[in-house]
């Protein structure tokens, strides 16, 4: 075993790896950046060393400034994690040109996964099943289109270098093929230097299920069984479980074969997963290998009991597998939901500032939480926005899943938008609970997700309404003090002489402005509240400890989980969760509300100008595309009028906050 290894990593999974490699007596050193100065994987490490500047490029991307660091540490090998230099073909190499050992595959099977295009024509030698597609070297945009329109739409377009969905576009009709394959293009070469496309025949409703593989250089390889990755945004995945539901033994044979088969057609080593498209009729067919790590591992790890790093460890030292295939078994069920900085409510835009406050979920043997900040961490522009990963489990998918709920409800992050209450409601909604997945579950279950509808708002107004009322009087009776308590002017009620106690606002509830009226009835503990919500009215009472609101409403009784952040507060109840806060004052809409339409949202590049300028342009047109932290965002006209100027052009860096143009609405 090794003495010393290197992560050439950040983040969690530089954290996770740390654990594991402490566990078995093995030294480590982290990597970090000027950014990265006080990150969680730095103060864990046994030793750390500085290699440049925050941008990756300049960092965590120089193999040279990572192979010195082994250099100067004595460091004997290098785990790469995964992103950044975990499929390079080269820096394997350079590894190995060091008398370094790479914890990962050889740099051929990396190279020969590492085209899409490539990967196709290994996989069909191997009978391992393919989607119908176009995987030539002739990259004409004629060319391309012709072999679309031979497929018939709807088609894909898929980077032949790329990964995590950048560089891809679902094409539905002839007319749009065009401008989807120069996006594309441009993803493609700003993400990874090459724009090769390949076509491919697109599945309406196909799940993806993925297949991890571990192969060792004695020649053995295994499967441990499956993940289903289905529910995806953006074709990033969002939310991943293990075992995938409804798959049979029969079913799961054949596909850890083929999977296995394909590691073994390119003399694979180490850890990888092979994933599948499965469609409705149990037909599957090879999307692509990922030839490393992947961040949904531990959900594997928690139904065989097995460490995955440590496998890596074990096969990269040239041990022999620790199990055989007659040897693994599955237990229970796991999923494993991302936290992310990022507003689902905005097309999930990703968000950067400081961690405020973060409490996660207590840990046992059901939770665990891999994570690699703290609170008074950055959520930095220059990284993924990963704030960590959220993993349960239990004996049925049924349990698991209650597990994520309850887990979801208790996690606190103020400082940055995250997606907590967007998993919640979506580990909550029937469609997930009934295993209906497929990869357009979002598109598919917008309602039940965002819980925009009228008849959610009815149902969860009084709830909002009825925690600010006792909010309210819990603040008041701890502003009293020690003031005479039976005085009216410290009474919580809003008292009136001979008159109802009238309560009146505006809630705030998923964005939308709702006026409540609240008539309060009667006085201790036979007091009532009437609220008024989308025109339905109920009888409330309640009361409030801590984070809980114990509410009965027209005579239903429930346990509710309230949490404020940053001036909002989330409601957690069995239909889901929404965000609210009490309305603020309307001073009229000036030229600054109008400037923050177009402002970027954070640093990033102009990619292109899509109006003239002075140019009289239309409600819902595109007015310029800028990437930012990888991915592209299109800036619209929020009404008729004229692009009076733009301040930047093509190419320029623009930082977060900045004006992008001056707009004047017709």
């Amino acid at each position: 075993m090794f003495r010393k290894i290197l992560i050439a990593n950040r983040g969690e999974i530089a954290c996770r790896v740390i654990r594991t490699a402490r566990k078995m007596g093995v030294g480590t050193v982290a990597v970090y950046s000027e950014a990265d100065r006080d990150a969680l994987h730095v103060s864990m490490a046994d030793e750390a060393v500085l290699i440049g500047p925050a941008p990756s490029r300049e960092s965590y991307l120089r193999a040279d400034r990572i192979l010195e660091a082994c250099r100067a540490t004595g460091a004997e090998a290098v785990h790469p994690g995964y992103g950044f230099l975990s499929e390079n073909a080269e820096f394997a190499e350079l590894c190995s040109d060091k008398g370094l050992v790479f914890i990962g595959p050889p740099a051929a099977a990396i190279r020969a996964m590492g085209s899409k295009s490539a990967a196709k024509r290994i996989m069909g030698e191997a009978d391992v099943p393919l989607v119908p597609g176009y995987h030539g070297s002739d990259q004409s945009p004629g060319q391309l289109k012709k072999e679309a329109d031979a497929i018939v739409y709807p088609v894909l377009l898929k980077a032949v270098a790329g990964g995590g969905g950048k560089g891809m576009r679902l094409v539905e009709s002839a007319d749009g093929f065009d401008d989807a394959l120069a996006a594309a293009r441009r993803e493609s070469a700003s993400a990874f230097g090459n724009d090769d496309m390949l076509v491919e025949k697109y599945l309406e409703k196909p799940r993806h299920v993925e297949v991890q593989v571990f192969c060792d250089g004695q020649g053995n390889g295994v499967y441990l069984f499956e993940r289903d990755c289905s529910v995806q945004r953006r074709h990033q995945k969002v939310i991943e479980e293990a075992p995938a539901p409804g798959m049979t033994s029969e079913l799961r044979s054949r596909m850890g074969e083929a999977a296995v088969r394909a590691a073994r057609a390119i003399d694979y080593e180490g850890a990888g997963t092979v994933e599948f498209l499965l469609d409705e009729d149990g037909a599957f067919y090879f999307m692509e290998m990922n030839t490393r790590l992947q961040v949904e591992h531990p959900v594997t790890e928690m139904i065989t009991g097995q460490d995955l790093v440590e496998w890596q460890l074990r096969v990269a030292a040239g041990e022999t597998l620790p199990l055989m295939q007659d040897e693994l078994r599955i237990s229970g069920h796991a999923f494993e939901a991302r936290i992310y900085a990022e507003d689902p409510d905005r097309d999930f835009l990703p968000d950067t500032g400081v961690l405020s406050y973060l409490s996660p979920p207590a840990e046992n043997r059901h939770v665990r939480v891999d994570t690699g900040v703290l609170q008074g961490d950055e959520v930095s522009v220059y990284y993924d926005p990963m704030i960590a990963k959220l993993i349960v489990w239990d004996e049925t998918r049924e349990r698991a899943l209650s597990r994520l709920a309850r887990a979801l409800s208790s996690y606190r992050i103020s400082g940055v938008a995250s997606n907590i209450t967007f998993l919640y409601n979506l580990a909550r909604s029937r469609p997930f609970i009934e295993a209906r997945l497929d990869t357009g579950f979002i598109e598919s279950h917008q309602d039940l997700l965002f819980h925009t509808s009228d008849a959610d708002r009815v149902q969860e107004l009084p709830l909002a309404s009825l925690y600010l009322l006792l909010r309210m009087e819990q603040e008041k009776r701890n502003r009293a003090g020690v003031c005479d308590p039976w005085s009216p002017w410290n009474s919580s009620a809003a008292w009136r002489l001979n008159q109802p106690a009238v309560h009146t606002g505006s809630i705030v509830l998923n964005g939308v402005e709702h006026d409540v009226p609240v008539v309060e009835i009667g006085s201790g503990a036979r007091r009532r509240f009437r609220i008024t919500a989308g025109g339905h009215s109920v009888m409330a009472a309640g009361t409030l400890e801590g984070n809980e609101l114990f509410a009965d409403i027209d005579g239903y009784r429930q346990r509710v989980v309230v949490v404020p952040h940053d001036g909002q507060f989330t409601l957690f109840s069995q239909r889901g969760a929404m965000q609210f806060a009490l309305a603020q004052p309307d001073y009229g809409e000036d030229e600054r509300d109008l400037a923050a339409m177009f402002t970027a949202p954070m640093h990033g590049v102009i990619v292109k100008l899509l109006a003239e300028q002075g140019a009289a342009v239309e409600k819902g047109q595109p007015l310029l595309i800028m990437e930012a932290m990888k991915m592209e965002h299109t800036i619209c006209a929020p009404a008729d009028g004229n692009v009076a100027e733009f301040y930047f052009q093509a190419r320029d860096q623009v930082s977060g906050g900045e004006e992008l143009l001056r707009f004047e609405p017709a």
